[in-house]
């Protein structure tokens, strides 16, 4: 039996039922596919199907997923080319972490809406995003640009960016507190602490994970353990003040034996650390809002480009008949950025542009350049610890079987 102890975004207890009839619709639909339960608990799934359909109409997008080397600009180039070939950016989501970057942007026909479906066109856009992805490129460097279309709600666009950056390695040459067993974490220390140790009487691995708590902090490390094929027996989660533990028994899906190897180990430390840090929010925070148009996420983002401004991190997706963004734009030679930046994302936005201070700025964290990171939803930027996982969860599992399916793609 899973346990978990839940409360809203602001630490207290749930009172929307609709949100309430979601998580019930959604472990439903996991149970349903396990086909594990009986007929009353199949009705139950089938009524709030049923209800949440006429609510959630699925509709196909098409999906651009770049993955490659970052470099100040990246955003700003891709969205021109996209406004310059006709697509319409109607959300987008990306992170970039240790000189590398992840994004997925949701695109339709500018002329007519909905999806790209002429094979041709598709292969055009893809030939010229590659272009620019490719450029100033060194020989060899590793750049992937996919255009899709799938249904609406088919893919979880922050577990498909763990997929991507995992896929480019982006944890490679990764730097953080790690391999000490003694679980000490020094005051003011913002690193990650991981160790890992040997439950030889059940034969499990006993993963340790020590760091600045922060939201979603338990979902990022269940992806990265679900990608590297390891399997989570029992686990227990926990936080004091600002710092979260974590404790997983694992063996590996297919063989129950891994890591015999140091550099195994290695390997699964510095995955960790990357996947904690990846969604970890640095530089000055720019809240925008204003009415949704053709060629938004170019304009905004050509602005700061030219200032001579990095993005780290970027959100922005359609909220009601508005468009909400939130962008974290850095000084890439690590001076403090301006804040009349605002005032021009407010002009050229033609909406409302906020300041939103930052007290979250782990030391050691790359400071790369240019991404963008839109979700479905713009609000669950993870830039405060104050919604921690002490407050959103505590927990300790009975047993976690390896349920963490992989989504489709």
């Amino acid at each position: 039996m899973d346990v978990f102890h839940v409360t809203d975004q602001a630490g207290k207890k749930l009172t929307d039922n609709n949100l309430m009839r979601q998580v019930e619709k959604e472990l439903c639909a996991t149970k349903a596919k396990e086909d594990i339960y009986d007929e009353t608990e199949q009705e139950i799934c089938e009524e709030l199907k049923s209800n949440y359909s006429k609510q959630n109409v699925s509709t196909e997008y098409t999906a651009l997923e770049m993955s490659g080397m970052d470099r100040p600009g990246l955003l700003s180039e891709i969205s021109a080319v996209l406004v310059d070939m006709g697509c319409s950016v109607t959300s987008a989501t990306a992170w970039t972490h240790n000189g590398r970057a992840a994004c997925i942007i949701y695109v339709e026909d500018a002329s007519r809406p909905g999806p790209i479906k002429d094979p041709k066109r598709l292969a055009h856009v893809k030939e010229q995003l590659e272009n620019v992805v490719e450029a100033r490129c060194g020989m060899g460097e590793r750049n992937n640009v996919r255009l899709r279309n799938f249904p609406a709600g088919r893919t979880h666009t922050e577990r498909r960016l763990h997929q991507l950056m995992y896929a480019d390695r982006d944890y490679e040459g990764c730097l953080a507190c790690h391999g000490d067993t003694s679980g000490y974490h020094e005051k003011g220390c913002d690193g990650t602490h991981v160790s890992i140790s040997r439950c030889e009487d059940r034969g499990y691995w006993v993963v340790n994970v020590i760091s600045r708590d922060r939201p979603k902090l338990l979902f990022d490390t269940v992806c990265i353990l679900r990608d590297m094929q390891y399997v989570v027996f029992h686990a227990a989660i926990s936080s004091k003040k600002s710092i979260a533990n974590q404790e997983y028994f694992i063996r590996h899906k297919w063989n129950g034996i891994a890591l015999q190897t140091e550099s195994e180990k290695e390997k699964l430390i510095l995955c960790i650390i990357a996947a904690i840090e990846r969604r970890v929010s640095h530089g000055l925070r720019v809240d925008i809002c204003t009415q949704n148009r053709m060629g938004l996420l170019s304009q905004v983002t050509r602005v700061i480009r030219e200032n001579g401004l990095s993005i780290p991190r970027v959100e922005i997706g359609p909220q009601g008949e508005n468009v909400v963004g939130t962008f974290y734009v850095t000084d890439p030679s690590g001076q403090q950025v301006n804040p009349n930046i605002v005032e021009l994302l407010r002009q050229e936005s033609r909406g409302s542009a906020d300041v939103v201070t930052n007290h979250n700025v782990p030391r050691g964290l790359s400071r790369s350049s240019s991404s963008s990171s839109p979700s479905s939803s713009v609000n669950s930027v993870e830039d405060k610890a104050r919604h921690s996982i002490g407050s959103m969860l505590w927990s300790h599992f009975g047993k976690i079987s390896c349920n963490f399916g992989p989504i489709k793609s």
